[in-house]
């Protein structure tokens, strides 16, 4: 008996372990299982998007207000366009919005930086963000140093 107590207590340790460890990867990766709320959608293009990807976070000061959905190729301009669904809960983001992709951490986590400009004009569902900054590719700048160290 004392033997079948001890098999069921390690079980339920193994089973609430996996629990754990699965709703800590929810919370990394940002996945939940709460519904979604309202949102609408605007967008960016970019010159580089240097590792942006689906379900990024879009972040005003730091806080998340909405994440990346989708990210497509403009064949016109080839500029990367970035399809973003914001909360509906902030919607007061100017036409002269800035949306900038930003890196965190050590790991190199992208993610899109929005800073709203005084214009008395807000975006609108579907309105294009006009003033973008492309990602900073450190491949990119490790050889502009290099180059530049080979001139002098």
């Amino acid at each position: 008996m004392r033997m079948r107590t001890l098999e069921l207590s390690v079980g339920l340790f193994m089973l609430i372990g996996f629990a754990s460890l699965a709703v800590l990867a929810l919370q990394v990766s940002g996945l939940s299982w709460a519904p979604e709320k309202g949102s609408y959608t605007l967008y960016a293009s970019f010159e580089n998007i240097g590792g942006l990807t689906e379900r990024s976070k879009v972040t005003v000061a730091g806080v998340t207000v909405g994440r990346v959905t989708k990210i497509t190729l403009n064949k016109e301009t080839f500029s990367g366009v970035v399809e973003m669904a914001i909360n509906a809960e902030y919607d007061n983001f100017t036409a002269d919005t800035t949306a900038a992709i930003l890196t965190a951490g050590l790991l190199g986590e992208k993610y899109i930086g929005l800073i709203s400009g005084a214009d008395e004009e807000l975006l609108k569902n579907g309105a294009m963000i006009e003033d973008t900054q492309s990602a900073l590719v450190l491949e990119d700048l490790i050889g502009q140093f290099l180059f530049n160290k080979v001139n002098e």
